[in-house]
Formats: structure tokens, C-alpha cells, sequence
């Protein structure tokens, strides 16, 4: 029955090994774009650019609005319009907290003569009891507590996102990704959000401050990232020992 009981737990860690050992010798595969939210919005069908089939048409002007004149306004827009996010996070945090605490407290409370009651209970103490001294407490507590939080974080980097959703309201939905592999290694760059239209420069450009719900993931996988890992063993450990 004890056999029986480990087979599932060495199942599953041999599965997980398996999968690890498909990928020796290999370069760690791109994440497919089919099925994301990219894709969908890049072979969607655009929106016409005049709602209305009787307004007149400015093709034979000069100067027209559309994106492709010298005038024409082309920041992203619409659902699977382009646009570049700027990533410059430059930031640092120092906190120090100290704490001290101390308190000292004493107590004493007896009845050496109250009309002879006092007297009269002593008989019937136990011996060494006594109503003159019938209450004394001492108590004493200290603590003291330091901390420190020293943070710098710099990143600067650039990813053209896709604008995958149009909100009733406006605001368009962006998700950008980025994977980059240099030998056995690959960097991949994520980037998710809420923006304004109006918050996007003539450059077609955004800053990362500017986007709500901003989600940036930059991290990587590979040999090197495996290596950076605890071993499976070692992080289950470390999870069901209690000391």
C-alpha cells in the first residue's frame, strides 16, 4: 500500500523531468502570435473611415485627413493600429524605521489590620500566607525593532504594442510582446494596458506612465534562467518544511 501511495508523486516528478529533458540540446522555442489577442486584431476587418455613404469625399483635395497625406494624423486609433510604448523606469526608494519600547510595572496590595479580620483569616491560611502581604506583581517588557529597505531599479526599453480592443469609452486596450534569443537564451518583453488616445504623441509613441493597469513583464528563459532556479526538489522542500 506505501508503494502504492508514492507511485502518483514519482508519476508526476518523472513527467516533469521528461519535460525538461525534450528541451536539452534545443533552443528554447518563440511563443506562437496565432491565437492571441494580436493576431485577432491585426486580420480583423477595419472599420470604414466614412460612416455616412453620402458625405463627400475630399479625394480630390490637397490637403486630406486621411493617414497617408503630409497632414494626416497617424497615431494609432483603432483596433490593430501600431504604436510604440517607451519603458523608462528610473527609480529609488530608501526607508529606515527604528522602534523602542519599554515599560516597567510593580504592584503591592495588603491588609494588615482591617478590625481583625486579617488576623482571624491568617489562622486559616496556609502557612507562610499572610493578608499583610496578599498581593504582589512585578512585570517587565522590552522591544525593539529595526528596518531597512534599500530599492534602485533602472530599465529602459522600447516595444511596439498592438491596440487589440476599442472600449466603448474610447480608451484603447494595448498588448505588446517582444522575445528576442541570443544563443540558448531567450529575453522576453510584455507589455499590457489601458491608453488615451489623446495621451499618444505625433510620434505615434506612448510612455509607460501614461498607461492604466500597466502590466510590463521583462525576464527571460534558457539555460541560463534554469541554472538562476532552485531545483524542483529544493522549492517543494522549502514548502512543506516547517522549520
Amino acid at each position: 500500500m506505501r508503494y502504492l501511495r508514492i507511485a502518483p508523486l514519482i508519476g508526476l516528478v518523472v513527467l516533469m523531468g521528461c519535460s525538461k529533458l525534450e528541451e536539452v540540446g534545443k533552443a528554447p522555442s518563440f511563443s506562437p502570435l496565432e491565437g492571441s489577442y494580436q493576431h485577432h486584431a491585426m486580420y480583423s476587418s477595419p472599420m470604414p473611415e466614412n460612416a455616412d455613404p453620402d458625405a463627400p469625399s475630399d479625394a480630390s483635395s490637397l490637403w486630406t485627413a486621411n493617414r497617408v497625406s503630409l497632414l494626416g494624423d497617424r497615431r494609432a486609433g483603432g483596433r490593430g493600429d501600431i504604436l510604440t510604448v517607451v519603458i523608462e523606469i528610473d527609480d529609488s526608494a530608501e526607508i529606515s524605521n527604528s522602534t523602542g519600547r519599554n515599560r516597567t510595572g510593580s504592584q503591592q496590595m495588603g491588609i494588615p489590620s482591617l478590625l481583625g479580620i486579617p488576623q482571624r483569616l491568617d489562622r486559616v491560611l496556609p502557612e507562610g500566607a499572610s493578608m499583610a502581604e496578599a498581593v504582589e506583581t512585578n512585570s517587565s517588557s522590552d522591544f525593539s525593532g529595526t528596518g531597512n529597505v534599500s530599492r534602485n531599479e533602472k530599465l529602459t526599453l522600447r516595444v511596439a504594442a498592438t491596440v487589440v480592443e476599442e472600449l466603448p469609452n474610447g480608451v484603447l486596450r494595448i498588448e505588446g510582446q517582444q522575445e528576442v534569443r541570443v544563443n540558448f537564451e531567450l529575453r522576453e518583453l510584455i507589455v499590457t494596458g489601458y491608453v488615451r488616445p489623446t495621451d499618444i504623441s505625433r510620434q505615434n509613441e506612448i510612455t509607460y506612465d501614461k498607461i492604466a493597469g500597466a502590466r510590463i513583464s521583462y525576464g527571460g528563459r534558457g539555460q541560463i534562467t534554469d541554472v538562476q532556479q532552485p531545483r524542483y526538489g529544493q522549492q517543494v522542500a522549502e514548502i512543506l518544511l516547517p522549520f
